[in-house]
């Protein structure tokens, strides 16, 4: 093979890796960005019904964020069972509920989970 063809296929496979790493790029910000959208709707949902103050709802806001994306890792991770799933999502809940507790006053955080079984049940 000539060397002006190995210059030739080398730059279109440089090209098409670098297509394929754009693209992932773009549809990661593109994720990152609905994620930062939904949790924002989230924090400031919980806001006004637990009465969050500003510091406290950026803070909700960034572990919304944080443990959306746990759980969509152990979600979506193939190697698992059902039943580890269960097992690894509720040691996430528990770590979660433990910095919402620090994060909320003994009233916010008991109002939090009454109304987040209320929306459990309705699921």
């Amino acid at each position: 093979m000539k060397t002006q063809n190995k210059i030739a296929i080398i730059g279109a496979a440089g090209f098409v890796v670098a297509g394929f790493v754009y693209s992932h790029f773009y549809l990661h910000k593109k994720s990152r960005k609905e994620l930062i959208e939904i949790a924002r709707e989230l924090a400031y949902t919980w806001k006004k019904e637990l009465e969050l103050d500003f510091e406290q709802t950026e803070k909700l806001e960034d572990l919304i964020i944080e443990y959306t994306l746990k759980k969509n890792e152990i979600i979506n991770a193939t190697a698992l069972t059902e039943d580890e799933i269960i097992f690894k999502l509720k040691s996430i809940q528990k770590a979660e509920h433990n910095k919402l507790q620090k994060l909320m006053t003994d009233k916010q955080f008991q109002k939090y989970l009454e109304l987040n079984k209320k929306i459990s049940r309705k699921s």
